[in-house]
């Protein structure tokens, strides 16, 4: 009853981004994540992924690449944030795709994730966001 709930409020609000857009990076003086993609396009509510990027750990010939995320509601209530990715080689083939949630971030609050992939690279991989959803959390 709740997932259809989800949906409806979904359709209704017509809260999403179904366009493919390259993931924003972000650039500090200590980050060694590898920098992906571009500043977001500016339309409202996807402005609040401030970074989504891959960042290689490997060490010791082990291969461990992450995704990592930065969200700032830069709305005026309880957020439920998701979005649809994929990371896209050189040649433009698909090499990994997924979904990522965060919920019940607070209006004004930064929140931070990281999921694993199965990626053995980062090099020449481009990460874009395929479809980006807030609705207002409960």
């Amino acid at each position: 009853m709740v997932v259809v709930i989800v949906i409806v409020l979904v359709i209704a609000t017509g809260g999403s981004d179904e366009s493919t857009t390259p993931a924003p990076g972000r650039t500090t003086a200590e980050n060694t994540a590898q920098e992906t993609g571009q500043e977001p396009r500016g339309d409202g509510e996807r402005e609040d992924l401030v970074s989504f990027q891959l960042e290689d750990r490997s060490e010791a010939g082990i291969t461990n690449i992450w995704l990592t995320w930065t969200i700032k509601n830069s709305s005026s209530e309880k957020s439920d944030y998701s979005w649809d990715w994929e990371a896209v080689d050189a040649d433009g083939t698909r090499v990994e795709n997924g979904s990522q949630l965060e919920t019940d971030v607070q209006p004004g609050q930064t929140a931070r994730g990281e999921y694993p992939t199965t990626l053995k690279s980062t090099k020449d991989i481009e990460l874009n966001i395929t479809s980006f959803n807030r609705t207002a959390g409960y």
